[in-house]
């Protein structure tokens, strides 16, 4: 079995072909070839931990696997992200298990991707602005994303935490897009 950890799943999936699989996939699910199982979560009981497994198949490529995780909502101060979670792909013809796949990077870009593609096909192809609520972890994959499929020139924003916005406004501007933080949900999507 392959095992792949964080960092190597990082060099090896960029944004642009993680837009490319979650839209093959989308369009796999719309022609009946891939298809989600019914999502398993649950609290945990211990460290104020939520758990879930998610499931899956796909037979446009073949893939079968399922990811295993949640928020662990004391993390941050161990130097770890609140959400965890790790990829286990099965040989659709065995049922063996092929990977293991550590897959807190995966799970941020897959989630920005389908966000982007949903842009992609929703907005307008002129758009230069995006709204965003909540800055934290996932924004950073939300925003890098969109700016795979638009043209954003301007990004407002809004989070209950001053330091969220703040160190999401430093991403924004590092990229040399304007930035406005807005002290309410309202102002950031107009």
């Amino acid at each position: 079995m392959l095992i792949i950890p964080e960092t190597l799943a990082r060099d090896l999936v960029a944004i642009e072909e993680a837009l490319e699989a979650v839209e093959q996939t989308f369009c796999a699910m719309a022609r009946g070839l891939a298809r989600n199982y019914p999502v398993v979560r649950e609290v945990v009981g211990h460290a104020d931990a939520v758990f879930g497994v998610k499931t899956g198949a796909d037979n446009s490529v073949p893939f079968l696997g399922l990811k295993a995780g949640g928020y662990w909502p004391h993390n941050l101060p161990r130097g770890w992200t609140n959400h965890q979670s790790s990829t286990l792909l099965f040989d659709p013809d065995t049922g063996r298990a092929s990977a293991l796949v550590s897959a807190n990077y995966l799970t941020g870009i897959r989630t920005g991707a389908a966000s982007a593609i949903a842009t992609k096909h929703l907005s307008r192809p002129d758009s230069e602005s995006l709204g965003v609520i909540g800055t934290g972890t996932q924004s950073v994959y939300q925003l890098k994303a969109t700016l795979a499929v638009r043209n954003i020139k301007t990004v407002h924003a809004w989070d209950p935490s001053p330091d969220n916005l703040a160190a999401f406004g430093k991403t924004v501007t590092d990229l040399g897009i304007a930035y406005r933080a807005h002290k309410n949900r309202a102002d950031a999507v107009r």
